[in-house]
């Protein structure tokens, strides 16, 4: 009798377990969304036009809608597992994403991801320099920006403990006002604006106001890149490089990122940008590391021309004085004339920019 009991619950489950495996829904499968470019070069340059081909799979189900976005921003939104979307004109530079996301009837969604870049259409003119004058400069001096205001001239320097900010006298190279930094803090550029001196520090993510004619520290302020480097500005933002080939325009009142670009050259992204100089419209960088410095169109981030200031090292050789890198460049307004110095070297120079003899290196 318990055995026959026992059969009938057995068989029992077994109908009911199989009833209610062939019963039970089936799990809805992600769609898969695929983007390709068209025509495909391995370099895209700002004026190119691409068309871009989505093909929706659907392994079940049935489309609701597929929607494209460039850079998070919606662009086209179709119904149809097979469409395309065409931009004309490449102009923004730099990195650029794609992403698709085709939802389902049920909800079910597919995303997939794609990425460009655009290269500038410009070949940077090139330039060298021709020494117009030499001044003094402090050897003690790890300069990290250089700033003329009403023909005055001003520095910041680095380095833990030794970091500052400093105006002197060209002809002599004579320390006439200063204010130090706080040891922990490591200088970097600065940019004289609206009767103000604004300094950045290296990686404390934190810049200081001060009062120009006093040097009297008014305010500080917060940035949110992990490091400041070069400052300048162009009579309405603040603009700020950190070391990587983006320039960020900041807000002077609110102390906001109000736009960044990206800096390119024909070969591609120009990093490690650092000391700032504005002047007529364009931006000017020393390029970290390099005798290098680049002029920069800051509407659109193209590297307008490439200046060599290979030799200038050379002036100033002696094994038994540590000099580093190029860095300081700034050109004073109320006559064009450029000066470049650098980290603990003994001079600095009046430069005349002149083309660079195409048979030079």
């Amino acid at each position: 009798m318990k055995l026959r009991i026992f059969s009938i619950l057995f068989i029992s489950l077994l109908f009911l377990s199989a009833f209610s495996c062939t019963n039970s829904p089936k799990k809805s499968r992600k769609p898969v969304a695929q983007i390709s470019l068209s025509p495909k070069k391995k370099n895209l340059v700002a004026g190119d036009s691409i068309n871009i081909q989505i093909t929706i799979k659907l392994k079940d189900g049935s489309l609701q809608k597929a929607e494209l976005y460039l850079d998070n921003e919606l662009v086209k939104t179709s119904g149809d597992i097979n469409f395309q979307y065409a931009i004309p004109k490449l102009q923004s530079l730099g990195k650029h994403q794609l992403k698709i996301v085709a939802t389902k009837t049920d909800g079910v969604e597919g995303v997939n991801f794609q990425t460009f870049e655009v290269l500038s259409d410009t070949q940077p003119e090139q330039l060298t320099y021709e020494i117009v004058s030499t001044y003094p400069h402090s050897t003690e001096h790890f300069t990290q920006g250089l700033e003329i205001y009403n023909n005055e001239f001003y520095e910041s320097t680095g380095e833990n403990g030794k970091s500052g900010i400093f105006k002197f006298d060209l002809q002599t190279g004579k320390v006439l006002k200063e204010v130090k930094l706080e040891d922990r803090y490591f200088g970097e550029g600065i940019t004289i604006f609206d009767n103000k001196i604004y300094q950045l520090t290296y990686k404390a993510q934190k810049g200081f106001i001060y009062e120009l004619n006093t040097f009297a520290r008014v305010d500080s302020f917060r940035y949110e890149t992990t490091e400041g480097w070069g400052l300048t500005h162009d009579n309405t933002n603040l603009i700020k490089t950190d070391g990587s080939e983006f320039i960020h325009f900041i807000d002077p009142a609110s102390m906001q990122v109000v736009n960044i670009i990206p800096v390119y050259d024909d070969k591609g992204p120009v990093k490690y940008l650092n000391e700032l100089e504005f002047y007529d419209g364009h931006l000017y960088a020393n390029i970290w590391t390099t005798n290098f410095a680049v002029k920069i169109d800051p509407e659109t981030g193209k590297v307008l021309a490439k200046i060599d200031f290979d030799g200038l090292l050379s002036v100033m050789y002696n094994p038994d004085n540590r000099i580093d890198v190029l860095n300081g460049i700034a050109i004073n307004k109320n006559n064009g004339k450029m000066y470049v110095t650098g980290k603990l070297w003994p001079k600095l120079f009046e430069v005349k920019l002149v083309k660079k003899d195409p048979g030079c290196r």
